[in-house]
């Protein structure tokens, strides 16, 4: 841990983005403005002029060595006192990372970009007119992006507006997230809501869950038909959504297809399926009874003493088989996963990985890197899982970029995480033409996607100011079984307010 003490006592949210910068270099960082021994001490100047120049001056000093940076940016119009705010804690940051750049020599390709949709910033950017030569500027010099990155979201945000032409008009229609709370077992690295199937089933938390969701699907459906709201994607996530029994499943199909309005129009249907062990015959069968034909069989890695070391009781060889039952039940889009940083892991088993992946050439390729969630098994006990460093990890993720590109896939969407190794990103890649539109939509925050089931978060986002409001389902079993009628009617609520729909 490095203890840093600043020279002075700044607002919390000051202190929360310098502290991110510190992570960056040094985990687990403690940011203080008390006169204590620390490790490192920092000071920091600032200013902002008449003519809406912001610069920055810092000062960091450790052991007999100092090092000093500056920055200056001038902005063309005045800003209300929270943008005054953003300005200024952009600025520290920016000083702030140049030192300890200057200091460790580790430099930071993502700069002082700490959100989790860096395209999305790219978008807005784009929205407001600017223009690419402009937008590449403005987030090399104020964020400190290197080029590569910005090459990334170029290409990513081409693709996104191939995939959906209308990407800046969505938010017209809303897309739907279903939470299915149930897996075989739970991934040391898993934060979402995955509760074991057959202890919940033996305690009847399953099917009254299912009773639950039943009555949320068609409730919501109701009040989509009543105000002639379009479906743009519908998402089964979770846990595992195959977790399930076959039956279970077309019951629930049923009773979308039934509630939903005009499911004839709906873009994409996805279905998680991710653990290969909840795969069978019967439930590919039931998928395919109702179109749905883009799944996911997510092997995480292809070195089966990593499956044993994260959790998850599936061998490899399970893996591959599954992949290919899928294909040959009629499923025509497969999303695979793959983690790059997982436990005992270096270039030697990633490189595997991708040559198995090799073999089955799934329709898209989503390369994530491990992160340290704050809930999960991993973090809790960290000292077990010994991962990658950043070095391997980046080289890891430059490997991925470099197979995707010789195998014909196309970056498509990508995301951010705290305490994410390597300082790196997670980065979906996909055959052309075969890209999630559920993943653009939520990652780019451009329409509102409706949660029902278990930990499902909606997201309320207002077209015209930006806004967004989230209200979260609760994630366990037992408590949405007591409260999914309250949840139900909250939704309701806060789409009426949104729309402006009085209640009735």
């Amino acid at each position: 841990m490095k203890l840093i003490a600043l020279d002075q006592t700044y607002p919390q949210d000051w202190i929360r983005v310098i502290t991110h910068i510190c992570n960056l270099f040094f985990e687990d960082s403690k940011v203080t403005t008390k006169n204590e021994s620390a490790d490192v001490h920092v000071s920091f100047m600032y200013d902002i002029s008449e003519d809406f120049t912001v610069s920055a001056t810092s000062t960091l000093v450790v052991d007999d060595k100092q090092f000093v940076s500056e920055f200056t940016q001038k902005y063309e119009e005045d800003a209300d006192k929270r943008g005054v705010n953003i300005r200024l804690k952009r600025a520290v940051s920016h000083v702030l990372l140049e030192n300890l750049e200057k200091m460790t020599n580790i430099y930071q390709k993502w700069g002082i970009l700490t959100g989790v949709r860096p395209t999305k910033l790219y978008h807005n950017f784009r929205r407001n007119g600017l223009s690419k030569e402009e937008i590449r500027n403005k987030l090399v010099t104020e964020f400190r992006l290197s080029n590569e990155k910005v090459d990334l979201m170029e290409k990513i945000v081409e693709r996104q507006l191939v995939t959906i032409p209308d990407l800046d008009t969505i938010g017209n229609e809303v897309s739907i997230y279903i939470g299915i709370p149930f897996c075989p077992t739970k991934c040391a690295y898993c934060t979402f809501p995955a509760y074991a199937i057959q202890s919940n089933r033996k305690k009847g938390r399953v099917a009254t869950f299912l009773d639950g969701l039943h009555i949320e699907i068609e409730r919501m459906g109701q009040w989509l038909t009543e105000n002639n709201m379009k479906i743009t994607s519908v998402y089964w996530g979770g846990g595992t959504p195959t977790s399930i029994e076959a039956e279970e499943m077309d019951a629930l199909y049923e009773t979308m297809y039934r509630s939903f309005p005009n499911p004839e129009t709906i873009r994409e249907v996805t279905v998680e399926a991710g653990r290969p062990d909840t795969i069978t015959e019967e439930k590919l069968a039931v998928l395919r009874k109702w179109g749905i034909d883009r799944i996911s069989v997510n092997p995480q890695s292809y070195t089966d003493e990593t499956l044993k070391a994260i959790g998850r009781h599936h061998t490899v060889q399970e893996t591959i088989d599954k992949f290919w039952l899928a294909r040959k039940e009629g499923m025509n889009n497969i999303n695979m996963d793959l983690i790059i940083g997982l436990p005992n892991e270096g270039m030697e088993e990633f490189e595997h990985s991708i040559e198995e992946t090799a073999k089955m050439q799934p329709e898209s390729l989503t390369v994530h890197t491990l992160s340290f969630k704050r809930a999960s098994e991993m973090t809790h006990n960290r000292d077990r899982y010994k991962v990658a460093d950043r070095q391997t990890a980046e080289k890891m993720m430059n490997r991925a970029k470099e197979w995707t590109a010789e195998n014909n896939y196309v970056p498509y969407y990508l995301y951010r995480q705290k305490n994410i190794v390597g300082n790196l990103e997670n980065i979906g890649y996909s055959k052309p033409g075969e890209e999630s539109i559920y993943n653009i939509a939520i990652m780019e925050e451009v329409q509102t996607i409706i949660g029902l089931g278990c930990g499902a978060s909606s997201k309320f986002v207002y077209a015209k100011t930006g806004k967004i409001e989230q209200y979260h389902n609760p994630k366990e079993p037992a408590a949405y079984i007591m409260t999914y009628e309250d949840s139900i009617n909250k939704k309701i609520e806060l789409l009426n307010e949104m729309y402006g729909i009085k209640s009735k």
